[in-house]
This record gives structure tokens, sequence and C-alpha cells, in this order.
């Protein structure tokens, strides 16, 4: 007969070797180079920060800190309402638009 788990034994955990994730964190570019303030005028940089759609990319992505990630964010929304950066991608919509009126039913 095969080994039965009772209430008794505790669960095995697997070892984490070789996580994709494992170790440290790097550090944020912002920190490191002791910036203490995002600037909007600087839109070169804030270009790293916004996907080809448009979007504020995460800080998961990024790799900012939790206080330059919100700083960049401001300087991003800045820029977009003086027209230093687009709100959108230039190109439009890349895909087909599927659907219409109909909901997509042929």
């Amino acid at each position: 007969m095969g080994k039965s788990r009772g209430r008794g034994s505790k669960p095995r955990r697997k070892e984490k070797r070789g996580a994709p994730s494992g170790g440290r964190r790097k550090p944020c570019q912002h920190c490191r180079d002791k910036i203490e303030q995002v600037d909007y005028k600087n839109v070169d940089m804030l270009r790293r920060f916004i996907s080809d759609k448009g979007k504020i990319r995460s800080r998961r992505i990024t790799g900012a800190c939790r206080r330059h990630q919100g700083q960049i964010a401001r300087a991003v929304k800045r820029a977009r309402t003086l027209a230093l950066l687009p709100y959108v991608n230039e190109g439009g919509r890349e895909e087909p638009r599927r659907g219409g009126p109909s909901g997509g039913r042929r």
C-alpha cells in the first residue's frame, strides 16, 4: 500500500532553485543617478516609460522605485497636457476593426 498523507504529517515544499526572479531587484535608475525630481521637459527620458500604445509602463517593467514612479507618471501627464508627448500613438489602431453594428455576427 502506498504512503498516505495523514493529518499529522507536514506537506513537502519544493525547493526554489533557479527561480526566474530570484535575487535582489535592480536599484532604481533615478536613485542611482541621485535625481531628486523628474523633469517633465525631458521628453526623451519620458518616452522610455511609455508603451507603444501610449500607456505609462508599470513599476514592475520600468524598475523605478515607488517615489520616482509617481514622479514619472505626473511628469508624463504634464508633458501630455502641454503637447510635448502624445496621448496615443500616431499610427492609430493597427488591427482592423472586428464586428460592426451587428456585433460581429453573420
